[in-house]
């Protein structure tokens, strides 16, 4: 079960034919989920139709509406500059940018063969190919990251087709491997086991057997070992060590494990 506007709903069968996930919504099991609800689905009236037949009942008015681990004042704080943002209008999308966007990156693609085709694999040509080719697929990237998160058309099918076009077939990775991990970042933002941005390939960025040390922020910025193996050995994930303790990350490093992720 979780909860969403304090209403407590059992979602153990429709897990699974959840659109999102199934580990989306397991994230939030026994917790409230109103804040997620609210950022994933835009539509809400007809998301809400589906609810009704899984209510099972609500919270008591003791109860607090939000999650445990997050500061009552800045949730509120937060969810007011939301609606003021949606009222301002500022998340309309704009067609005419996208479609620029678009156009952009398809002819940057294109010039970065033709520039090969014409003047052959000389260093000049070539390196100018490379910039090209290079600003294109990641002018790509956050392209097919907006229709993954459906904000560029209205009806999320247009953003999905799109998407497979962009992201598959012009980049070479699939759309539902990718909306699979990154509605779980969102979901669960640099929650170690949870955001997937965090399990980095343990045979490549982590030291020791496995991953069996979940590092957590202390007030003085040291980190705590909250969960070890019966035997007690220790064995950091230095990925995840260094993302949660400095709150920094290798872009670098982040691209190798998406890649070795979306072959595996």
């Amino acid at each position: 079960w979780l909860v969403i506007d304090r209403k407590v709903y059992d979602v153990s069968r429709f897990a699974k034919r959840h659109p999102g996930g199934s580990r989306v919504i397991k994230h939030y099991a026994g917790q409230d989920a109103t804040d997620a609800f609210t950022a994933f689905h835009n539509d809400k009236s007809l998301v809400k139709k589906y609810l009704k037949s899984l209510l099972i009942g609500e919270l008591a008015p003791d109860q607090p509406s939000f999650e445990s681990n997050k500061k009552q004042s800045l949730l509120e704080d937060f969810r007011e500059l939301r609606s003021t943002i949606e009222k301002m209008g500022l998340l309309t999308p704009n067609y005419i940018f996208f479609f620029l966007i678009f156009l952009h990156f398809l002819v940057l693609d294109a010039a970065s063969w033709l520039v090969v085709w014409y003047f052959g694999i000389s260093l000049v040509p070539f390196l100018v190919g490379i910039a090209f080719f290079t600003v294109a697929q990641i002018q790509m990237g956050w392209f097919q990251h907006d229709l993954g998160h459906c904000s560029v058309f209205r009806k999320p099918q247009w953003n999905r087709l799109l998407q497979i076009v962009v992201i598959t077939v012009l980049k070479g990775a699939p759309a539902s491997w990718w909306n699979h991990l990154h509605n779980q970042h969102h979901a669960k933002p640099n929650c170690f086991r949870k955001d997937p941005d965090l399990n980095m390939h343990p045979l490549l960025f982590s030291l020791g057997k496995s991953l069996s040390v979940e590092v957590s922020m202390e007030i003085s910025g040291e980190a705590k070992v909250l969960l070890t193996e019966s035997y007690g050995l220790a064995h950091y994930n230095v990925f995840s060590f260094f993302s949660l303790e400095k709150r920094r990350r290798s872009s670098c490093l982040t691209i190798i494990s998406i890649n070795i992720s979306s072959v595996s």
